[in-house]
């Protein structure tokens, strides 16, 4: 059996800590990462560098009353990018999240250097909205 890649491993590792251990997150980032979220919501736009990006991550738990999570389902990686695909669920304002979704992530130097969510379902835009 070969040894998983180490951006696949890096990245479940970030899955692992989310939620808690936020040090552990900001570690895999590199200092100027860049996060992207698609759509016209709450969480939406771009937001740059580990302080913010790590200010965005909080965000999903206060938004949710601490009831977002995440369960990761399955990693592709190389040398440059991991793509992460994974379920999550949440409760917000009464409304219930349970969808499939991705992170594209690009990897540099053993960080994440950029990542954008894709949404598997149109459910997730009318959550945060």
């Amino acid at each position: 059996m070969s040894e998983e890649h180490p951006n696949a491993a890096l990245t479940r590792r970030v899955f692992a800590a989310f939620g808690r251990d936020p040090k552990a997150i900001a570690a895999a980032f590199s200092r100027d990462i860049v996060w992207r979220v698609p759509g016209n919501t709450v969480m939406s736009g771009e937001y740059h560098g580990r302080v913010e990006v790590m200010e965005f991550l909080r965000r999903t738990g206060l938004e949710t009353g601490g009831t977002y999570r995440s369960r990761l389902h399955t990693v592709f990686a190389d040398d440059d990018w991991a793509v992460a695909i994974y379920r999550a669920m949440g409760t917000r304002n009464g409304v219930e999240l349970d969808v499939e979704q991705a992170l594209v992530i690009r990897c540099a130097d053993g960080f994440w250097q950029e990542v954008t969510a894709v949404p598997l379902d149109s459910a997730f835009e009318r959550f945060w909205s």
